[in-house]
């Protein structure tokens, strides 16, 4: 980080009372011979030492700010139940607690990415006028709909982040990253009923994995309303700046959170890159954007904010990109068809006879590539899962140019099946010339009776909102759409008897059937960029 580099002293373990006398730990670190400075808070449920010590507290206390990092409620040092996404109490009392302090300079901003960020969300709408100013990172303002991202229950995200955090107040709190995921991988492979699956992972029952397992997406169960504070994005006053991967599981509320922002005559900076979720290299370039963020409305120096608000990293040309807005200025949604002979163009479908497939629920579908929590999410060669019969293939002709497509994605699909609950994935792949097959972007949808309706015929007319992208496909390259019924485990199987989630052991095998004619003319909408 550039600028001058203060010294820092740090005040550890002080203790801060919420409204129910439960005192959460926090650390407080001071750069010297800087009298009451704009402080950063950053609250975590992941410790408050070791990296985050270092790249949270100490990296911005040298620049000038000094810094309270909290423990979140129940880890760590910090009194009472871990209560996991319910923080708005918890940080308005932390707010109040700091205002009242001596040393308290009379502005602050908030930092922190993915759960850090989210608790940023949980208060910034009250918080006051002297909250200046926010930098979050890879994270939303609500997690409901990417813990059942369409309708479908995010099971590998859930189950992970649940073990991890089990794992993080025992013996192995210093490795829980590491063995979460691979206690996952054990459990989804168990058989065993989604809502046992905690059990293998953790040892235990897990009472937030068994609560999300519960509750569905429906945002006006109580559950999820006291979590969901997507509806006061738009009053948010402070300076956002957001920061997100194209591979991040919560991109797509993201860039939500940034529409609502500009909705209500906001101006937010976003920054995408190719990152995932747990991905270590937007670490750094988020602290520095972070750090000129602050010093620009808290210190009144901009001179290290860039000119355009949105900074895109378009992958397959390996750029970067900026631009005044998103979705990106001039850019066509335009529909590439499914045709016949699983063939993928611009070009209207002719008549044709549906392609057919058939989803097992006891061999799932898996997914090879595409949005987690932990580990990597980098694209993957989806060779051979297309080799599966239970995905459908359709590729287009080879670019005689390159393609670039910037912006959100969708899909239209027409299709009927034997039965009522099913899901439907549907994702867009790079092909290159040597046949390597990468994935792109991907989206899933879960149906029910009635959801989408049917025609008389027992189609059902099927939209699916897929990751956004911005991405060259190069010339001599192809584009390529997969349909199936399933990405297991990213998300749970469908099992097809409609039972509830959590004890579901009915399997009912689905045949599926995909039209692409004149009539039904099923389709992926890409975003066309201009120039």
């Amino acid at each position: 980080m550039a600028g001058v580099q203060y010294r820092v002293v740090v005040h550890r373990d002080m203790r801060i009372p919420m409204t129910d006398g439960v005192l959460l730990a926090a650390d407080r670190y001071i750069p010297i011979g800087v009298s009451r400075p704009p402080t950063i808070l950053i609250r975590s449920p992941y410790g408050r030492r070791g990296l985050f010590g270092l790249a949270y507290g100490r990296a911005f206390a040298r620049q000038g700010f000094q810094v309270i990092l909290q423990s979140c409620r129940g880890g760590f040092g910090s009194g009472g139940e871990l209560a996991p996404l319910d923080e708005q109490d918890d940080g308005l009392a932390t707010v109040e607690w700091m205002r009242a302090q001596p040393w308290y300079g009379g502005t602050f901003a908030m930092h922190g990415p993915s759960y850090l960020g989210y608790a940023q969300w949980a208060i910034a709408p009250f918080a006051g006028p002297d909250l200046k100013a926010m930098a979050t990172q890879v994270t939303a303002s609500q997690f409901r709909d990417a813990a059942y991202v369409g309708g479908s229950f995010a099971l590998e995200s859930t189950l992970s982040w649940s073990t991890l955090t089990s794992l993080m107040t025992g013996p192995l709190s210093g490795a829980a990253v590491l063995f979460a995921p691979r206690r996952t991988q054990r459990a989804v492979l168990s058989g065993r009923p989604v809502g046992e699956l905690d059990l293998v992972a953790a040892g235990r029952s897990l009472p937030f994995y068994q609560e999300v397992v519960t509750h569905h997406a429906d945002p006006a169960v109580p559950f999820w309303k006291k979590r969901d504070f997507s509806a006061t994005v738009g009053e948010v006053d402070a300076a956002v700046t957001m920061t997100g991967g194209w591979h991040d599981v919560f991109l797509p509320w993201q860039l939500k959170d940034y529409a609502a922002m500009r909705a209500a005559g906001r101006r937010p900076h976003l920054t995408i890159g190719p990152w995932h979720h747990a991905d270590v290299r937007h670490g750094r370039l988020a602290n520095l954007d972070a750090l000129a963020w602050f010093r620009a409305h808290l210190l009144g120096d901009p001179s290290g904010v860039r000119a355009s608000p949105v900074r895109l990293y378009v992958t397959g040309a390996g750029e970067w990109r900026d631009y005044d807005d998103w979705p990106v200025p001039g850019t066509t949604a335009r529909r590439w068809h499914l045709q016949s002979g699983f063939g993928l163009g611009t070009e209207g479908p002719g008549p044709s006879f549906p392609d057919r497939y058939r989803y097992h629920p006891a061999r799932p579908t898996p997914f090879l590539g595409g949005p987690t929590l932990l580990g990597s999410s980098e694209p993957r060669d989806n060779r051979r899962l297309e080799a599966r019969s239970d995905v459908l293939v359709y590729t287009g002709e080879v670019l005689a140019e390159d393609l670039d497509l910037i912006g959100p994605v969708s899909a239209d699909v027409h299709l009927r099946s034997s039965t009522q609950h099913t899901d439907l994935v549907v994702r867009v792949c790079d092909v290159h010339p040597d046949g390597t097959s990468l994935n792109v972007c991907e989206g899933v949808r879960r149906l029910t009776p009635g959801a989408p309706p049917s025609d008389d015929d027992g189609v059902r007319r099927v939209e699916v909102e897929m990751w956004p992208i911005a991405h060259r496909f190069r010339r001599g390259h192809r584009v390529r759409v997969h349909v199936a019924s399933g990405a297991y485990p990213r998300v749970a199987r469908n099992l097809g008897g409609g039972e509830p989630l959590g004890t579901a052991r009915t399997i009912v095998p689905a045949d599926q059937e995909i039209f692409h004619d004149p009539g039904r003319p099923s389709a992926v909408i890409l975003p066309h960029a201009a120039g």
